[in-house]
Parts: structure tokens; C-alpha cells; sequence
């Protein structure tokens, strides 16, 4: 076992419950204080009572989803259980906000303390250089004190203004991960939109040239996506009349989700080359792997695990290649290759098209010569702010490859997606390129919500590089 691999999990798991318990904390705090300035004693009490039973059921909600099987005591499509999802990511966005701008307070009253000290450091320094060249202007110092005093009681007109921007940021603070939590779940997590990529692609067939490829990923069919939602994106994308259909993993998210559920809804989409898919990490999570394969089957379509596929379109062809959800170390933590035993499934004759839900496999991948990969995994990070042109999303953990379409060449060894990028741009410009496209997916995972990360829907249309 890789104990360094396995005491940083178990600090990283510390950490996330220690913040969920302070957040909780300071929230419980707060109600109290604001409650106890209330002059009505049955409506204060009545407040308190009813966040008691509100938070207790919240905490059977997230003691009750780590319950395995299907005997769940709190069915997953209720709506506590959204409200418990909600919830906890405001409480500890909001939590996490009010403390950096008490943080930024507190380095501001440092910083301000620091420079009136130096200027005070500063003025002594003068009036004592004055009296060594004079010193009769020791008395004339008394005098001096007056502007001091002014100045002093400036500052202390100042001081209210300040604290009075600080509260309000605070509050402001405080407020906004409610407010953004819930647009992100009545409006954005809710609109679907359609992606269309063209992707070029060395030494494609002419009569591949313009087929068009629809993809779907993470529909994550549970109390957070019903099977309505999943039928209007299935909807959408037949209506873009792709010539392929692929949909790369996490039909699911736990052990209690109907899976046969979503495999009916994917068997809606039309597509004359038909409908392929790949398991995802989710289906490891709720041991559905199998009977991931097996439905598929039965509805008509084809599951691929480590397995291959030649297709014909227009008199060309390709290989379409699917994996299971690739883990990049083992279970006691050590790293192991990705996409082993691979290299049989490989054809040279015609481009090469892989369905894996990790991104992460993308450098593997264009070492071995695939064309094209197409991935999930990330949702875009679900939630993703940008900042002085810097889109910051918490996908970035996970992977260098978020979402959208990326590139490196064929037949070259890189570490991450900076060196590819270095690899491409200098070593080589004109060599052939392995792509990958990463779709956002339609659903979520954890809190039911999307900011700047909405639902997709990708259209890619095969081009002659």
C-alpha cells in the first residue's frame, strides 16, 4: 500500500468534513444570535424549532445516501433531498466567503496599522534630526500635537465607514452562494445546449469527411435528473441528425438509481450507425458494470468494453474502440498505466475513435496513435467563475483536460496537456494530431447545480485535417 497516497486521502476527507462542520456551526450561530434580537418569544422559538427538524432531516438525507442498496429511508427524488444537496454547498460557499472577507478585513487593519506606524516612525525621526540641529524646537513640539489630534480624529470618522463596508461584504458575502446556488439549480442546471465542434483529423477517408457524431455524457439519472429531463436532451439531439450516437458513461450515480431507467431513454436516439457507449466511474461506484452491458443489449444497442468495432460510413471506414472507466492508480494508491492490452484493438489501415469516460486518458491514448477520443468525467466542474480571463473551475484537480476539444501529437510521450501544448506548438507544428473532446454532460453530481457550466449536448463533425 502507498501510505503517503493513502494519509493524503484521509487528510483530504478530514479536511472536507471539518469544513462541512464549521459551516454548519457558524450557520447554526447566526440563526441563533438573529433569532434571540427577535422580541416575540413563540415566533423565536417556532424559528428555531422548525431549523432544528429541517437540519435533522438534512442529516438523515446524507446518512441515509451512504446507506448501499435500494432500502433508502428517504426516497432520492423527495424534495428534502434536493434541499439537503442545496443547502450544504451554500452553507459552506457561504461560509467560505464571509471568512475571506473577514480575512481581507483583518489584513487590512494590519496593513493600515503598519504604514501609520512607519509614517509615525517617519515624523519622529524629523522632529529629532529638527532638535539635534535646533534645539530649541523641543518647544515648540506641544504645538506640533494639534494636527495629530486631527488627524486622529479623522481617522476616527473614518473608522465607522469602514467597518460599515465590511459588514455589508460580509453580508453580501454570505448571501451570494444562496442566491447563486439557487439560480444554478432552477435555470442553468436546466439549460440544455447543443455544441457543435468540427474536428479535423490527419488522413481521414474522404467519405468520412462531414459524418456527424452526437454525443451525450454523465446523465446521472437519480433524485437530481428525472427521466423527463434526460428524454428533452435525448429529443435535442436526435434533432441534430447525427450519423453516430455515443454516450460515454455515468448513466447513473449510486447503487439506488434505475439504470434500466436510462438505458431506456438512450435507446430514443436514432442514428444509422447506431448507438455505443462506455461505462464510467459510476457504474464502478454501484457494481452496474455488467448490467450496464446486458441492457444495452437488450434495447438494441452496444456497450464497449475493451472492445473494438469497424464501421462503415459513405464507403469508408473507421474503429470505434470503448473502455471501462480507466483508474489511474490502483486501490492502494500506487499509479498504474492506463488503457493497458489496448494495442490489439489498435487498426493502422483507418482512423481510430476511442470512448473512454477519463480524460486523463488522452495522453496515453495519443501515444499509442488514436485519432480521436471522446471523454466526460469533469461535468466542466459544474461550477466555474472567471476571473481576469482565467476560467477557474474545480475540475482543475482532476485533470488538465476540463472540457472542450484539446490536441497534441500522434506518437509522442507528454505528462499533461502543458507539455503536449509545448510539444505541438514547437517541436512539431505540422505533425498529425490526436484530439480529444470533453463533453460538460447533462447532469450533476454532489449539489444539483451549474453556474457558468451548462448542460451539453456536442455535435462533432469529422473534418479532413
Amino acid at each position: 500500500m502507498n501510505w503517503g497516497f493513502f494519509f493524503l486521502r484521509l487528510a483530504i476527507l478530514l479536511s472536507v468534513f471539518a469544513l462541512l462542520f464549521l459551516s454548519q456551526r457558524f450557520w447554526y450561530r447566526a440563526i441563533w444570535r438573529t433569532t434571540a434580537r427577535w422580541r416575540v418569544t413563540t415566533l423565536r422559538v417556532a424559528a428555531r424549532l422548525a431549523y432544528l427538524v429541517v437540519f435533522a432531516l438534512i442529516i438523515l438525507v446524507m446518512v441515509d445516501g451512504f446507506r448501499m442498496g435500494h432500502g433508502h429511508i428517504i426516497p432520492k427524488t423527495s424534495l428534502i433531498t434536493v434541499f439537503a444537496g442545496l443547502w450544504f454547498t451554500s452553507a459552506l460557499f457561504g461560509y467560505l466567503f464571509v471568512k475571506a472577507v473577514r480575512v481581507l478585513d483583518g489584513l487590512w487593519t494590519v496593513g493600515r496599522g503598519l504604514v501609520k506606524g512607519a509614517q509615525q516612525k517617519n515624523k519622529n525621526a524629523v522632529l529629532a534630526a529638527q532638535k539635534r540641529q535646533n534645539p530649541m524646537a523641543s518647544r515648540e513640539v506641544p504645538a506640533a500635537s494639534a494636527p495629530d489630534d486631527a488627524n486622529s480624529k479623522i481617522e476616527l470618522l473614518a473608522d465607522p465607514s469602514r467597518r460599515y463596508f465590511f459588514r455589508t461584504a460580509t453580508m453580501a458575502a454570505g448571501a451570494a452562494p444562496f442566491l447563486g446556488v439557487m439560480y444554478g439549480y432552477a435555470a442553468e442546471r436546466l439549460n440544455y445546449q447543443v455544441r457543435r465542434v468540427e474536428i479535423p483529423i490527419a488522413k481521414l477517408p474522404p467519405g468520412l469527411d462531414g459524418m456527424k457524431i452526437v454525443q451525450l455524457s454523465d446523465i446521472h439519472l437519480s433524485g437530481y435528473m428525472s427521466r423527463t429531463q434526460v428524454r428533452r436532451a435525448v429529443d435535442m439531439a436526435n434533432e441534430l441528425g447525427a450519423d453516430l450516437a455515443v454516450v460515454t458513461g455515468d448513466f447513473i450515480t449510486g447503487a439506488g438509481d434505475p439504470l434500466a431507467d436510462c438505458i431506456e431513454e438512450i435507446r430514443g436516439l436514432h442514428a444509422p450507425l447506431g448507438i455505443w457507449g462506455c461505462n464510467g466511474n459510476h457504474e464502478i461506484y454501484a457494481k452496474a458494470e455488467d448490467a450496464a452491458q446486458r441492457l444495452f443489449a437488450e434495447a438494441g444497442m452496444k456497450l464497449l468494453r475493451q472492445e473494438n468495432s469497424q464501421l462503415m460510413f459513405k464507403g469508408a471506414a473507421f474503429n470505434l474502440i470503448g473502455v471501462d472507466y480507466q483508474r489511474e492508480r490502483t486501490p492502494g494508491g500506487h499509479r498504474q498505466q492506463v488503457l493497458t492490452g489496448l494495442d490489439a484493438l489498435l487498426r493502422r489501415d483507418m482512423p481510430n475513435i476511442l470512448l473512454s469516460h477519463n480524460p486523463n486518458t488522452f495522453n496515453r491514448a495519443a501515444e499509442m496513435g488514436i485519432e480521436l477520443s471522446l471523454a466526460g468525467h469533469t461535468h466542466g466542474g459544474q461550477i466555474q467563475v472567471e476571473i481576469l480571463d482565467h476560467r477557474l473551475s474545480p475540475a482543475r484537480f482532476i485533470t488538465d483536460y476540463v472540457a472542450g476539444l484539446y490536441a497534441r501529437p500522434l506518437f509522442t510521450s507528454a505528462k499533461n496537456e502543458r507539455d503536449a501544448r509545448h510539444q505541438s506548438l514547437y517541436i512539431n507544428p505540422a505533425a498529425p494530431m490526436a484530439q480529444i473532446y470533453v463533453n460538460r454532460g447533462i447532469g450533476t453530481v454532489g449539489a444539483p447545480v451549474r453556474l457558468g457550466v451548462p448542460p451539453e449536448i456536442t455535435l462533432i463533425v469529422l473534418r479532413s485535417a
